[in-house]
């Protein structure tokens, strides 16, 4: 039998006090294998976190036992911290201090010898390609070279064991690629044990097994093709008919008691059905017919929608909505026309030029540091241009940007609200900042809490939130005021997959109703909700178009059928070559 790395047995842990106790595990028994990469997967507040927290000893459990590394982490948590590696959500750099200090600190820290430091230091920059860079200022870094750096910190000391929270939050594909060659490296030349956790079900499929906790229990533990066998004959293409909307045939598909999820993947629906419910071609009739569904191999992703929702469970609340108009060709809401930023002798943007149409889903897409977060903070006010024009809503932002923001919503790539005020109480902040008083602000906040199923928690502080509830109070807010224009900057981040679909299904109906959103991701299936985007890479535009033609350019015969994420990366690696 094969050693464990981690052991738990009947673990329970709860916070906060009598009626007010939250409990976030409930009984886990646990064991996770030597020499392994497992997943550790569930929606937002299932425990992954506090169970993290447990194995690397900062956390004690209310009941049961943790071992790591068959050491007894309750009575001698000193051991095991001297073995083990953690990185959790928001890797704690020293923005102040360069590279080679934050890796001199965090040697310190862990008492790594003076003598290993050299040759490790060369090794970890070297496999995380941050050589170049150790004499800047980490908080100088992009968001993906940040990450990097905060895994090389704990690696210094070649730990047995390695948890990572949420290791590849918000940064590029291309960078959490990276990311993961280097753990699977650590795995195959030091035997390393690894347990993550993940809001990207494609990086849970590549695990050795997978726990899947939900509730703060334990729903399943075993290797990914287990969870997916059950769904053999339950997953289908169905191909989109020409001058059909994806995104109606989608919520309808979602409407109908039959099926668990469609996701839209280019110009195809991918449909899981629950077990049994095989479609017909006249499944949506007499709206939709002569529908053609094709089957396809189950993946890990369709496992878990399905194990989490209930066939009983109502579609997703879709906001009510006052329509703004029907897209029309010559109808451009926002217009960029040679737009550059410079921060002192460096250009983040090169005179880019693109236009937006109302209705549309417009995405900005690129690796971190790219330029998309400087371009989206120039087209909604908030950073003034260099030079160039940019006009949203018929006003130039150089001269009338106050006009223009009160016909924009906003939603940060970070929660941005407020923490310490309840739900409602943010509610009335943000109307009343828009301009909203007495009965009209009454019926907006009255709105948001029935459309976004927030009603239950108007007295919770938003700080107590989960990660996507404060998700959803963040979209509330942002559309309190009826704003023409939407812009959401990496809105999903770090939400689970059941969040993220809830969100888009707002989304889309919003661009349904002539709502023009722009948004940026680096969740590349999101990409596919897009009607047109543009791929961004060194602060200048390296593809445009809608989702088929981006892929259309990374096709290969290598690549027949690339996806989104394959494409993204082909492109920005193939822009490094020629740079």
């Amino acid at each position: 039998m094969d050693s464990m790395a981690l052991r738990l047995q009947q673990v329970s842990r709860s916070f906060g006090d009598g009626n007010a106790a939250t409990r976030a595990l409930d009984g886990i028994s646990l064991d996770i294998h030597s020499g392994e990469v497992t997943g550790l997967i569930g929606p937002d507040g299932a425990g992954k976190t506090t169970l993290m927290r447990l194995c690397a000893t900062l956390l004690a459990p209310d009941q049961g036992s943790v071992e790591v590394l068959g050491i007894d982490a309750l009575a001698d948590p000193i051991a095991v911290q001297s073995r083990i590696g953690y990185m959790p959500q928001r890797f704690g750099l020293y923005e102040d201090l360069t590279v080679q200090e934050n890796l001199d600190l965090y040697a310190d820290l862990q008492g790594l010898a003076v003598a290993r430091r050299v040759t490790r230091y060369r090794e970890l920059m070297e496999m995380t390609g941050l050589s170049p860079f150790t004499g800047r200022l980490a908080g100088k870094l992009s968001g993906g070279m940040k990450q990097k750096l905060g895994l090389a910190c704990a690696l210094l000391r070649e730990p047995e064991l390695l948890l990572l929270d949420e290791a590849t939050v918000g940064v590029d594909p291309v960078s959490r690629r990276e990311l993961w060659q280097i753990v699977y490296r650590q795995v195959r030349e030091y035997g390393m044990s690894v347990l993550l956790s993940t809001a990207y079900l494609d990086e849970a499929e590549r695990c050795d097994r997978v726990a899947l906790l939900h509730q703060g229990r334990l729903l399943g533990m075993d290797r990914p093709a287990a969870f997916s066998a059950p769904l053999d004959g339950d997953c289908y293409r169905l191909d989109i008919p020409n001058g059909v909307s994806a995104r109606r045939l989608q919520r309808r598909l979602q409407e109908h008691p039959s099926i668990a999820d469609a996701l839209i993947e280019g110009e195809t629906l991918r449909v899981v059905t629950w077990p049994g419910q095989a479609p017909t071609p006249d499944l949506l009739a007499p709206e939709f017919t002569a529908l053609a569904f094709t089957p396809l191999a189950p993946r890990f992703e369709d496992a878990f929608i399905r194990l989490l929702r209930r066939p009983e469970e109502k579609p997703t609340q879709l906001p009510s909505l006052k329509q703004t108009g029907t897209p029309a060709a010559q109808d451009i809401v926002i217009r960029a026309e040679h737009l550059e930023r410079r921060f002192g002798d460096f250009l983040a943007v090169k005179g880019i030029s693109f236009a937006v149409r109302r209705g549309e889903i417009f995405g900005l897409l690129g690796a971190n540091g790219a330029g998309k977060s400087t371009t989206f903070r120039m087209l909604c006010g908030l950073l003034p241009v260099s030079s160039g024009h940019v006009s949203v809503a018929g006003h130039d932002l150089r001269h009338a940007a106050a006009s223009a923001r009160q016909r924009l919503g906003y939603m940060a790539q970070r929660f941005s609200l407020y923490g310490n005020l309840t739900v409602q109480q943010n509610l009335r902040f943000f109307s009343a900042s828009y301009g909203l008083r007495g009965a009209r602000q009454r019926e907006r906040i009255d709105w948001a809490l029935q459309n976004f199923e927030l009603r239950p928690f108007a007295g919770h502080k938003a700080i107590d939130l989960s990660l996507g509830y404060k998700q959803r109070l963040a979209f509330a807010a942002a559309l309190m005021h009826e704003p023409e224009i939407l812009f959401l900057d990496e809105p999903t981040s770090g939400v689970d997959p059941i969040a993220r679909r809830e969100f888009w299904a707002r989304t889309n109906a919003l661009a349904e109703a002539g709502i023009t959103i722009l948004v940026t991701t680096h969740f590349m299936e999101e990409a596919n909700y897009c009607d047109k985007l543009v791929i961004m890479a060194e602060g200048d535009i390296l593809a445009e178009g809608t989702p088929a033609q981006i892929k259309q350019q990374a096709r290969s015969p290598q690549h027949p059928n690339p996806s989104m994420e394959d494409a993204f990366i082909t492109l920005i690696e193939g822009h490094e070559v020629a740079a």
